[in-house]
């Protein structure tokens, strides 16, 4: 410890006991801080496991290779348009940890890596999108990270993807007419692409309440292509459902991303589209934990009439229109249910011969103009 300097050091140096105590203090600070520290646990941990890692030869994970994706047939849209999915190679990354230091084992620095894309999911869609979502690192998906490699990563969980507007009145139609015709939008969404029981297979009986039982024949369309499955009734137009004896969900979240909009309707009501994509990650029901991914994008045109003027049913909406694209599902298969492929093995239907579509494009419209011929995705 420094000695306070006597009168005759004060007075030949001009500085003031007050100031020169405080440049001792931040001397001995400064010796302190620039001593030697003793490495912590985790960094300890992190060397060591490195060192035994090298000398077995292994590389960290986060730098290995993924498979090539091997993608199915696939369907789309009310009017037969039909995807497939061919194989889309994932490119070899090798990335150096002075670069990408997330790649060290437990991500010791908490750069983030994949984890860090999770936690910041994308803000709603309010408008269409100019563009396709770029490109996702070259990851495989599992089960504990069903969406890894896919932009749905960071799209919304289920229901928390499917934002209503806000409501205002359209002409004569009050605002309050206007949110009951964006909640059982809502509703018939969720109860065709989300419900677990009708994933699975089960009539889709929430979704079928929401419609008018006074439109002509829709109803009886829909049972008979639940009851019936055939290509001039597939309840999948309308419907997303997986065989259970085929494949099995990947945990309970389902990726979702999309838009609502409302307008004047033509039978003295509003109108509301709705364009939602929604990804479904799944494995085999029996056989090894490969993951892939089905992806299911709906345009749903409905109305909510005036049931003063019309003979409607008041709480239903009329379906005007539905259209839809799927990706990594067999084509020409028309039993009722989606049948995703696995890159391990052969899909069902015909091989490919349309036109090659990313399935996460929400930027375009559906196509209808490539004759019904069975087209590839570009990625799942």
């Amino acid at each position: 410890m420094s000695e306070k300097p006597s009168d005759d050091s004060s007075s030949a140096s001009g500085l003031p006991d007050d100031v020169w105590e405080q440049f001792i203090r931040d001397t001995e600070r400064d010796i302190r801080s620039s001593a030697p520290k003793e490495p912590s646990a985790r960094a300890r941990m992190v060397t060591e496991r490195l060192r035994e890692q090298d000398a077995r030869g292994e590389q960290p994970p986060g730098w290995r290779t993924g498979p090539e994706w091997q993608g199915t047939n696939g369907r789309a849209a009310r009017r037969r348009k039909l995807w497939a999915a061919l194989g889309v190679t994932v490119a070899a990354a090798v990335v150096l940890v002075a670069l990408k230091p997330s790649s060290l084992p437990g991500d010791p620095f908490g750069t983030g890596g994949p984890q860090a894309a999770e936690a910041s999911p994308l803000p709603d869609e309010t408008a269409a999108p100019t563009a396709a979502p770029g490109a996702s690192d070259p990851e495989t998906p599992t089960l504990d990270r069903p969406f890894a490699g896919s932009p749905a990563l960071r799209w919304a969980d289920g229901e928390a993807g499917i934002v209503l507007p806000e409501a205002k009145p359209v002409g004569a139609v009050s605002a309050g007419r206007v949110e009951e015709a964006l909640k059982l939008t809502k509703k018939l969404l969720v109860g065709a692409n989300l419900d677990p029981k009708a994933l699975r297979g089960a009539r889709p009986a929430a979704a079928l309440s929401v419609l008018d039982p006074k439109q002509p024949g829709l109803l009886d369309d829909l049972d008979t292509g639940l009851r019936s499955p055939s290509r001039e009734h597939d309840p999948v137009t309308l419907f997303s459902r997986f065989d259970p004896d085929e494949v099995r969900p990947v945990g309970d979240v389902i990726k979702t991303r999309g838009r609502m909009t409302f307008k004047k309707g033509t039978q003295g009501g509003v109108a509301v589209r709705a364009d939602y994509t929604f990804v479904y990650p799944v494995v085999r029901a029996d056989g090894p934990p490969e993951v892939t991914r089905t992806i299911v994008r709906r345009i749903l045109d409905v109305e909510l009439a005036d049931p003063a003027r019309y003979k409607v049913t008041p709480g239903r909406v009329l379906l005007v229109e539905y259209d839809q694209e799927i990706g990594n599902s067999a084509c020409d298969v028309h039993d009722g249910y989606l049948h995703p492929g696995f890159s391990s093995s052969p899909s069902e239907g015909p091989d490919p011969s349309g036109p090659a579509t990313d399935p996460y494009d929400r930027s375009r419209d559906i196509d209808h103009d490539d004759g019904g011929a069975c087209g590839r995705v570009t990625r799942t």
